[in-house]
């Protein structure tokens, strides 16, 4: 990367290149760490950013993938801070001015350095059993969850965000539409998915898992659904632990909203998320 002179630029300038060349040197660092890596099939994404889940929620999903996958798949993280991810896991850096749930129409970018089939798990899941249906249902269209509004309102076909499948680079056309103006994105759209349904659903609609092999384990396998009282937001548990288990088809449960898995002393949940 070649050397700028900074006394021609003024402060607010050389602040915005300083950022977008070290944006630059991250992009061509995950680059050249791409051909060190063997191309897979198979990628198993997520995303980590700001410090609402630490690094141990990248490293035990890797650990309930490796556990619970007989495929040969790459795991790749995109995140803001590498700092205690597992040294299997391959980075990307996010991109700059996104936080949360917003940064998640990148991971449809053709430009991060991935290949072949492309798994997205949230990090607040638990793995419960062999995931390698999730990469082989249906090659070749693009997979996603029922949001779990289902399990209040049956008809519900609006989609859920934490489980998507899809070739590399075939969704670029969601992450384009957005750094369009994602200012007006986010102000019209709740969240992601939201986005995600509105800018699909009409001409490129998803293909959605079988509701059975996805489920809320706060929706839809515990029968109690109440909070602990005295908690707030984010930090919540649940009033009871219960001795439930997933169905047999189901190989994952999303922890939406609170509780977050760690939170949860449901025994299944202690004995499967590590």
């Amino acid at each position: 990367m070649a050397k700028l002179d900074k006394s021609l630029y003024s402060k607010e300038e050389w602040k915005i290149i300083r950022e977008r060349r070290r944006i630059e040197k991250q992009s061509e660092e995950a680059a050249k760490a791409v051909s060190s890596f063997e191309k897979k099939k198979y990628t198993l994404l997520c995303l980590k950013h700001g410090t609402k889940y630490s690094a141990e929620y990248v490293n035990r999903l890797y650990n309930m993938c490796s556990r619970n996958c007989t495929l040969d798949f790459d795991f790749v993280c995109i995140t803001d801070d590498p700092k205690g991810i597992d040294k299997n896991v391959r980075t990307v850096p996010t991109p700059p001015g996104l936080a949360g749930w917003w940064c998640k129409p990148y991971i449809f970018s053709q430009d991060i350095p991935v290949t072949g089939t492309i798994l997205y798990m949230d990090l607040d899941v638990v793995v419960a059993s062999n995931i390698d249906k999730l990469f082989t249902y249906s090659p070749g269209q693009w997979c996603t969850v029922r949001d779990f509004t289902r399990a209040m309102r049956p008809k519900w076909h609006k989609y859920n965000s934490s489980v998507v499948r899809f070739e590399a680079g075939s969704l670029d056309f969601v992450w384009q539409e957005f750094k369009k103006d994602p200012v007006a994105i986010q102000r019209k759209f709740f969240g992601d998915q939201d986005y995600l349904y509105d800018i699909t659903h009409r001409t490129r609609p998803a293909l959605l898992y079988p509701d059975s092999w996805i489920q809320s384990w706060k929706w839809e396998v515990r029968k109690d659904k109440q909070f602990a009282p005295g908690g707030r937001k984010g930090t919540r548990k649940l009033k009871t632990i219960e001795n439930v288990k997933p169905r047999i088809e189901c190989c994952v449960c999303v922890f939406h909203g609170d509780p977050n898995p760690e939170l949860c002393e449901d025994p299944w949940v202690v004995n499967n998320w590590r």
